[in-house]
Parts: C-alpha cells; sequence; structure tokens
C-alpha cells in the first residue's frame, strides 16, 4: 500500500499553527507511516513552531496586504505570483493525497494552487467570522470544517461541518493537575491565581490594564501569571515577585490552565475553544485591532450563552474594577460561568476533522 502524503499550511499567529499541528498530530497516530510537509510564509512564527513539533516546514515569501500603501504592498503581487509558482512546485514534487489550510498567509497560494491540481482541500475555519482568503478558497475547497454556527453566508452550506477547533489534547483532564501545576509555577496554594492571556505575540493594552491593576490583585489575595507576549517582556519583566511571575510565553499551558482560578484573555479562536474546554471563569478583552473585529464575535458567541465576562478595550478604566472585583468575591458567578462555557466545548474536534481528511484521501 502507498504511504499517505499531507501538506499542511497555517501560520502567522499561534492560533493557526497548533490547529496545523494538532490535525498532522492526530493524522500521524492513525497513518504512522505516512509523510507530512508544512508550509508557511518565509519570516512568521511557524518556521520555528513547526519543526519543534517535530515536521518539515518549507517557507514561502508571502506577507498579507498591509491597510495603507506601504513598499509590503506594493511588492504583494510579485510576491503572491512567487508564492503561486512555489506552491506549485511543491505540491507537484510532493504528490500529496489531501492538502489542509488552517488559515495565515501561506494557505492562500498552497490551497489556490492545490485546488487547480485537482488535489482534494480542506479548510479549517477557526473564527465565528472567515477571512478574505477562507471566503475566497472555499468555492473550490472539498470540505470546510468550522467551529461555529451560522456561517452559511460566507460558504456553500453543502461543504461545511461543524467540529469545534482543534485543541491540545493535554488540556482534557486538567483538574488531575492541580498540584503538579501549583508545584510547577512554585505558588501558595492558599491562594487563587489569576491567568493573563495576551496571545501569542502579546498584547499591549492588556499588558497596561495589568501594570495598572496590580495593586487590586495585591488587595484581593489573588496571585498573578502573566503572559505579556514576546514584544513586551522586556518592558514588564521588573514586576517579578513572589506574587507576579512574568512569562513571554508559556510552554506547559496545561499546568497554567490547572492551576488558574481565574483568567483573563483576548478572544482569538483558539484561546476561546480551549477555553470551553478547560472551563474556568473568564473575562474576555477582545482584540479591536483583528479584522473585521472577529474577537468580539468569537467571545460574545460564548457571552450570550452566559458562559464568560466581556470587556471592551474602551470600558477598561471605567468597568474593570467592579467586574473582577465581583468576578473573584461572587462564587455563584464563578459556578455559573464554568458551568456553562464547558457546554460549548468541542472535545473531539481534532478527530472530527480528521475523519473528513480520510474520506477525501482517493
Amino acid at each position: 500500500m502507498a504511504k499517505h502524503k499531507f501538506i499542511v499550511s497555517g501560520g502567522g499567529t499561534g492560533g493557526h499553527i497548533y490547529p496545523a499541528i494538532a490535525i498532522a498530530n492526530e493524522l500521524k497516530s492513525r497513518f504512522p507511516d505516512a509523510e507530512f510537509l508544512f508550509v508557511g510564509a518565509q519570516d512568521k512564527m511557524e518556521m520555528q513552531k513547526v519543526p519543534q513539533a517535530g515536521y518539515a516546514i518549507k517557507g514561502l515569501w508571502i506577507a498579507g496586504l498591509q491597510r495603507k500603501l506601504t513598499l509590503q504592498n506594493v511588492l504583494f503581487p510579485v510576491k503572491l505570483a512567487n508564492s503561486l509558482w512555489k506552491s506549485r512546485a511543491i505540491i507537484k514534487a510532493f504528490k500529496p493525497d489531501v492538502v489542509i489550510g488552517t488559515g495565515g498567509f501561506a494557505s492562500g497560494p498552497l490551497l489556490q494552487m492545490a485546488n487547480s491540481l485537482n488535489i482534494p482541500t480542506v479548510i479549517q475555519e477557526q473564527n465565528s467570522f472567515p477571512g478574505i482568503t477562507n471566503k475566497l478558497l472555499s468555492k473550490k475547497a472539498n470540505r470546510i470544517c468550522v467551529a461555529y454556527e451560522n456561517l452559511e453566508r460566507f460558504f456553500p452550506k453543502e461543504k461545511m461541518i461543524l467540529t469545534g477547533n482543534p485543541v491540545r489534547q493535554d488540556l482534557i483532564d486538567i483538574d488531575t493537575k492541580r498540584e503538579e501545576a501549583i508545584k510547577y509555577f512554585n505558588l501558595d496554594a492558599s491562594k487563587k491565581t489569576l491567568l493573563i492571556l495576551g496571545g501569542s505575540l502579546g498584547a499591549r493594552r492588556v499588558n497596561q490594564l495589568i501594570e495598572k491593576e496590580l495593586p487590586l490583585f495585591d488587595a484581593l489575595n489573588v496571585q498573578v501569571i502573566w503572559q505579556c507576549g514576546k514584544f513586551y517582556l522586556e518592558e514588564y519583566k521588573k514586576f517579578n515577585s513572589k506574587n507576579v511571575q512574568v512569562f513571554a510565553f508559556i510552554d506547559r499551558m496545561d499546568l497554567v490552565y490547572a492551576a488558574a482560578d481565574f483568567v483573563i484573555s483576548r478572544a482569538g479562536a483558539s484561546s476561546v475553544s480551549e477555553l470551553s474546554i478547560v472551563g474556568k471563569p473568564v473575562i474576555f478583552i477582545p482584540s479591536p485591532n483583528v479584522a473585521e473585529d472577529h474577537q468580539t464575535k468569537n467571545a460574545k458567541s460564548i457571552v450570550d450563552k452566559k458562559g464568560a465576562l466581556m470587556l471592551k478595550e474602551s470600558e477598561l478604566d471605567e468597568n474593570f474594577n467592579t467586574v473582577f472585583n465581583d468576578l473573584v468575591i461572587n462564587e455563584n458567578l464563578q459556578k455559573q460561568l464554568s458551568e456553562n462555557i464547558k457546554k460549548l466545548a468541542k472535545i473531539n474536534a481534532t478527530n472530527d476533522i480528521v475523519d473528513e481528511i480520510v474520506k477525501l484521501i482517493k
């Protein structure tokens, strides 16, 4: 029997990279001798993260269109043409059974070429509001695995399947890891722990808020694990103390979720999916700087079902204090948020997506 071969593309942020790796890992567990190749954007974080996960990756010379006139924009048609040509060469040399895209700049030209060469393609759309690339690619894709309902207005209904987003499998039984987590992060077991997640690159406005509210956390006897992002570590590491731990990036997400009693987070699609499985009380602070304001829409889908709280950046100065205070003091609210967000979790997402990919193998 011939070996199965898969090309996977996803990158730019952790939100596109981790789902891609989760899908590859599940395919690998079903087809141990399969061959995998990742395709990313040559100067983005996938070029480090994918090899760390044990997979080969090739980079395309591609970047997104900036919203203002820049050299990047002038070069865009050249980069796109170069990426399409290179994608075609990669596909013809590797001969994949299926090509899978989880979003990010590189997945556009790659899936476009796979479609034109009649290789089956699968799109995994993480957000409640798809980006332009996936809307364009969906017309030719064989399957579109989505995480939210009501996306018929963007994608052909007959190709869509509601699977949820792939998340790290080690998050599923975090309740058993609490003791290990408290040791790992050297926490005081008698205090409540607040986890702050600003996304893989960090979030300036969230970091400013946390700096300002450190005295409040202290007054409430809450210890803090603060993932500030790699761009901000230099600025915020001075706040490291017995009660505050500042990280650029957290490797053991399973343990940090196990240790947390409350979470303050951006509302990127993969964070929302992870937090649904983890089931801790969350305050979402959506980033207003993303395309189509999709973080607000992601958070709202949970808030509308009473599974989380949400504060817009513009409301932080006025309302954060009250909202956080209330959450820490009100155990009924904590319990209600936990129970409701857990109901929205889709634990089998990775499996369900891989089932769809397997159906397309000729």
